[in-house]
């Protein structure tokens, strides 16, 4: 499932634009984009995403797995070549929870940067978060009022209230859909029991760990980014195949995720795997993920969010831009 429809895959359009490549490493997902930057404005040349699910095992084991690194290595390498093919002047790789938690992630940060001869940024998880903002401010523009933003990843979620331009409160949190699957597995038709106890787990990490600020705001703006989110508006919307275009801004309500879960709890993982526009490496994540989603609803009291195909990605070419030009790029028409 890719985020968006990709432009030309030929070089950079124009004489004066600038083609960058930014790839994201998650715990589960390696996800690229390759743009045309032209002054403030950027198209997209090409992009795509491969889960590798790098983050197998780490919260048993602390450590990322032989199998895993290979896997998600290969992606990586791929991804470099293929920006590099493409003529990207910048190629910029982002790793989030999975190496940054890890004991052995700044091992695989050197294999990756020996491989490709780029350096890996192991983010913290504010910059991520701060980053995952960005771009989602570029995609859906300025909202008024509080904001809170949230960012269920494979190894960590974000959360990020924002008003304008300021960041009122962030943290990120050491829960993500890939340990939460490996604690609660639900390969055949979820059993009700044991999806209150994963359910009842999230609220009370949700609970415990929000910071106040966020929890007693008054927020005006609930939005969603990542795979769960995306993938529950396609299943909404009942897309056959993915359009970006559509998901994108889509405002999901409580009522319309309890009936989504309500239909993937009813199906085994095969079953869910062969949803339309649910990729098959998610089939076992999109439980745990929109339990989430529900418990977030239920701490903040809103009852709708607001999908943003944009994220860390994108995030990470905003700021390449304003290096290069030393200007913020205009928000997605």
């Amino acid at each position: 499932m890719s985020a968006r429809p990709a432009g030309s895959s030929g070089g950079a359009s124009s004489l004066s634009a600038m083609r960058l490549c930014a790839i994201d490493v998650g715990s589960n997902t390696v996800r690229l984009l390759v743009a045309d930057a032209m002054g403030t404005t950027w198209r997209i040349a090409d992009q795509d995403q491969t889960i590798t699910r790098l983050g197998e095992n780490l919260a048993r084991t602390g450590m990322l797995g032989e199998a895993p690194m290979a896997r998600t290595l290969a992606a990586v390498s791929d991804y470099v070549e293929r920006g590099t093919r493409l003529g990207a002047r910048d190629i910029r790789i982002v790793a989030t929870s999975a190496v940054r938690e890890a004991s052995n992630g700044h091992v695989f940060a050197a294999a990756v940067a020996r491989a490709t001869g780029r350096r890996v940024d192991v983010v913290s998880g504010e910059a991520e978060a701060r980053l995952t903002l960005r771009g989602v401010r570029h995609g859906l523009g300025a909202l008024t009022g509080l904001v809170l933003t949230f960012d269920i990843g494979g190894g960590s979620t974000e959360y990020v209230l924002s008003e304008d331009d300021a960041i009122r409160s962030m943290v990120s949190l050491r829960l993500g859909v890939v340990p939460l699957a490996e604690r609660f597995p639900f390969p055949r038709v979820a059993d009700p029991k044991a999806y209150r106890e994963l359910l009842e787990e999230v609220r009370r990490r949700l609970a415990g760990e929000l910071p106040e600020a966020i929890r007693a705001a008054r927020i005006a703006h609930l939005v969603g980014t990542a795979g769960t989110v995306t993938a529950l508006a396609a299943l909404d919307l009942g897309l056959v195949r993915y359009d970006p275009d559509r998901v994108q801004g889509y405002v999901l309500g409580r009522p319309a995720v309890e009936r989504l879960l309500a239909r993937l709890c009813a199906l085994t993982v095969e079953e869910r795997a062969a949803l339309p526009c649910l990729e098959p490496g998610r089939a076992d994540l999109i439980i745990p993920g929109t339990a989430i989603v529900m418990a977030t609803f239920e701490l903040i009291g809103i009852h709708e969010l607001r999908v943003s195909e944009y994220g860390l990605r994108e995030g990470v070419l905003v700021n390449a831009i304003e290096g290069y030009h030393g200007s913020r790029p205009s928000p997605a028409p």
